[in-house]
């Protein structure tokens, strides 16, 4: 008996912990979630699965426009990461053009990605498109400092 109410006891306190860390959670991503760098980079993502649902009736998976997309959309979910990494006391430097500067990024990278697919890491077009990503990433590292 006494067994069983220790693990119940475990169990709620498991169970309270969880529940509040989801809250403290769900409260910092509030401020983040309202903010206008998420509010562009949800327009993209939203915008991305609207055309993957269109599309994917008539192409399949290894069409280079589903992969693209798929990769675009995966890409504005690593780099939304970032901006929940931001504390909610600094939400100020989630700006439209943060936002705009991810977008960007993603579609940068998604380009890249497709010239990798046709041509060699050492073409110029391949370099110049790793800079025009660096450049970017670059930028978008020096807002969210």
């Amino acid at each position: 008996m006494r067994s069983a109410a220790f693990i119940t006891a475990v169990f709620l306190v498991s169970v309270t912990t969880t529940y509040s860390q989801s809250v403290t959670n769900t409260a910092t991503a509030g401020p983040i979630r309202s903010s206008p760098a998420y509010s562009e980079v949800l327009l993209r993502k939203t915008e991305i699965k609207a055309d993957l649902e269109a599309l994917s009736a008539d192409y399949t998976e290894a069409n280079p426009k589903m992969m693209d997309l798929r990769f675009e959309l995966s890409v504005l979910d690593k780099l939304l990461e970032r901006i929940f990494g931001v504390s909610p006391s600094e939400t100020g430097k989630l700006t439209l053009a943060l936002g705009k500067l991810i977008v960007r990024q993603a579609a940068l990278e998604t380009e890249l990605a497709r010239l990798k697919r046709t041509y060699s890491k050492d073409h110029p077009e391949v370099k110049r498109a790793e800079r025009k990503v660096e450049i970017f990433d670059s930028s978008v590292r020096e807002v969210l400092r």
